[in-house]
């Protein structure tokens, strides 16, 4: 546990921040690639992608601000703990799904292919991102006696984000960046196979996510808010799992429209 990476006199460098920088550039370094072997403009899914991640970083902090919300209200000043939190996965995911969905109809890419395009970066991005939340000691999990347990000792990550020390815990960054590797390699894997069609591996990617989140969630020991008997991360994953299925099952039977003119005009 290194929350701190290290310090150059006045200035931290924290491992949190150079790993989310660092799940951003592999997972937006994948998108192109993969961008690349579908002809589409380079150009436009670069800037889709620099979209993706400035949406997904003001996301996750609002999240964050709704599931924390009694605290910041009554502590004003942990505000400024929001310049330096990740924030929640969600809150990202869904800002910058409805921001893409916006900007790719704007520009004239094909919608479900430029979603298949980006969905497996996202998985890598999360894979590396959950490192930086082990790193940092937030995300944590229960108390366990399982022999797996992590232990966190960093009294900094204690004062930081409230992590309980010399107990053992579940370790849930590691649960779920496991989750995400698997689901990574089922896309790629799977990708080529069966029925295809357009907007597939970014459902599918959807729906293996939200069921996932939902089982870790009964392992985390952080506070994050609650609706009803869910966590919030598990009542969106229980909204999140039908419509995935009910995507995969109109786009099946349906299409995706042909590239428009202009954007083909662009991935010449």
């Amino acid at each position: 546990m290194y929350p701190r990476l290290l310090e150059l006199g006045p200035i931290t460098v924290y491992t949190y921040g150079v790993l989310l920088a660092a799940a951003y550039l592999l997972g937006l370094k994948l998108a192109m690639v993969r961008a690349r072997s579908r002809g589409l403009d380079q150009t436009r899914v670069l800037d889709l992608g620099i979209y993706i991640i400035i949406s997904a970083l003001v996301g996750a902090k609002l999240l964050l601000l709704v599931t924390d919300f009694r605290a910041f209200f009554n502590n004003p000043r942990e505000l400024l703990t929001l310049a330096r939190s990740g924030g929640v996965f969600y809150g990202g995911l869904i800002l910058a799904v409805g921001v893409s969905l916006w900007y790719i109809r704007r520009i004239g890419l094909p919608l479900w292919t430029t979603c298949d395009v980006f969905a497996p970066g996202i998985a890598l991005g999360h894979v590396v991102g959950r490192f930086g939340c082990l790193f940092a000691g937030c995300c944590y999990g229960k108390p366990t006696g399982m022999p797996w347990g992590i232990t966190f000792t960093d009294p900094f990550a204690a004062a930081n984000v409230g992590t309980p020390l010399n107990v053992p815990l579940h370790p849930t960054q590691i649960y779920e960046a496991g989750a995400e590797l698997l689901i990574l390699g089922l896309l790629l894997a799977t990708e080529s196979r069966g029925r295809r069609f357009a907007g597939r591996t970014f459902w599918l990617y959807m729906l293996l996510y939200a069921i996932s989140r939902y089982v870790i969630e009964m392992f985390r020991g952080d506070e994050r808010g609650t609706v009803g008997i869910f966590s919030i991360s598990q009542f969106i994953s229980v909204m999140l799992a039908p419509l995935a299925i009910a995507m995969l099952i109109y786009l099946a039977r349906g299409g995706e429209a042909p590239i428009p003119k202009r954007a083909r005009r662009k991935a010449a």
